[in-house]
């Protein structure tokens, strides 16, 4: 039966003394209901997913559309109030099966384990590269500048074929679309820009092809010139943008919780269930994609009717006590899997396996590299990325 639940006028995002646990406000809406109603930047009034099953039961519920025209974002920014538009060719985030089905068969078979697996000696001689050039320049260093953001943009860079030397007009863009506080005009821009230079890409990719995935994508002849530029970008800019927040912000927590670190450090068997509960606990995506309710749904005793919008809390639903107790401490040993710091259902991240073989390779490389490695100013000045859309730090100053 349905029942009364708060009404949440915008989705809390300000953080509160601890850098690394989500907006206090939001971990307060979650203990009075697993799901409540938000009000959108547009004034809609859709629904807030904080609980952990709920969480689960609508990535994994085809009647939550994916579908771009539908959805609005929770969160302000330049296009939040604006009409939502249909979806660029092969943007495969922004599609329902078949449609989705159709883009994700294509890329399934190019991130499976065992091809990330084999890759997984690449990355470490990245690795080592990276460290190498640390040690020769010396302490101190900004941690996100010489090793988060080159080694997976280099390795995603690799995958896909891309000059690593192109990866200033990358970066740059994606610095621009994943800025909160940039303009239509600015964002607009930035994607062009991408788009742009992927669709040259594959044009240089028809005429030379090579073994690379995009190559290989042209070569399968199901894709058209359109979506395999969206395809691209969107594995460019996904590719490198999460893992590397990811091992900046891993880095600062472990530097702030010397015991785990240790335990990552000294005991292989551990590194593995550490990048889980790294990923569980640090939750870097503010919010799921969006979702919209194509016919009426039941989540956790509430009516969704047709029409309306669900956001879903990732970093409030992995840290559900009723999912994993005491979910506010760092655990390395925890059993962190099941968590939703990849998603969920038949848009659970294409890319999850090679972020795990980054994370599993290159953390306990750079705490073995550098044992004595520490902040070069204090926990309290680390500028945290409260200002883009995927969390971390802008900066992360570390000697040694």
């Amino acid at each position: 039966m349905t029942q009364t639940v708060p009404l949440v006028q915008a989705l809390p995002t300000t953080r509160g003394r601890c850098p690394f646990d989500p907006p206090e406000a939001l971990t307060e809406i979650g203990a009075r209901s697993p799901i409540s109603r938000l009000v959108y930047p547009d004034g809609h009034e859709g629904w807030l997913v904080t609980g952990y099953a709920a969480a689960r039961a609508v990535l994994a519920d085809v009647r939550f559309s994916s579908r771009a025209e539908l959805r609005r974002t929770p969160i302000p920014h330049a296009f939040a109030k604006e009409k939502p538009r249909p979806a660029m060719p092969g943007a495969i985030s922004a599609f329902d099966p078949p449609e989705h089905t159709r883009l994700r068969k294509h890329l399934t078979g190019q991130f499976t384990v065992r091809r990330m697996q084999m890759l997984e000696p690449r990355v470490a001689r990245i690795t080592e590269e990276h460290l190498d050039r640390m040690a020769a320049a010396g302490s101190p260093a900004d941690l996100v500048r010489a090793f988060a953001l080159p080694i997976p943009s280099l390795v995603i860079c690799e995958l896909l074929g891309v000059p690593y030397e192109d990866r200033e007009v990358f970066q740059k863009n994606t610095s621009v679309l994943f800025n909160l506080k940039s303009s239509v005009e600015e964002i607009t821009t930035a994607m062009g820009g991408i788009t742009s230079y992927m669709a040259e890409l594959v044009d240089r990719k028809r005429a030379e092809p090579d073994e690379h995935l995009i190559s290989g994508l042209i070569e399968t002849g199901d894709l058209t010139d359109e979506e395999l530029a969206t395809i691209g970008m969107t594995l460019l800019v996904a590719g490198h943008e999460t893992t590397a927040n990811m091992l900046a912000l891993g880095t600062f927590v472990l530097l702030e919780n010397p015991e785990q670190l240790a335990l990552m450090r000294d005991d292989p068997d551990v590194v593995k269930n550490a990048v889980e509960e790294l990923m569980r606990y640090l939750s870097v995506i503010h919010v799921g994609p969006g979702r919209t309710a194509v016919e009426d749904v039941e989540v956790a005793g509430q009516l969704i009717r047709a029409g309306e919008s669900v956001a879903v809390s990732v970093p409030a639903a992995n840290r559900d006590p009723e999912r994993f107790p005491d979910p506010d401490r760092l655990d390395l040993t925890r059993a962190a899997t099941g968590h939703i710091g990849f998603g969920h259902g038949v848009h659970q991240c294409l890319g999850q396996q090679l972020a795990r073989v980054e994370m599993r390779i290159a953390l306990p490389a750079l705490f073995r590299r550098f044992p004595g490695l520490r902040l070069a100013i204090p926990a309290e000045d680390v500028r945290m990325r409260a200002d883009m859309g995927i969390y971390g730090v802008h900066e992360l100053p570390v000697a040694w």
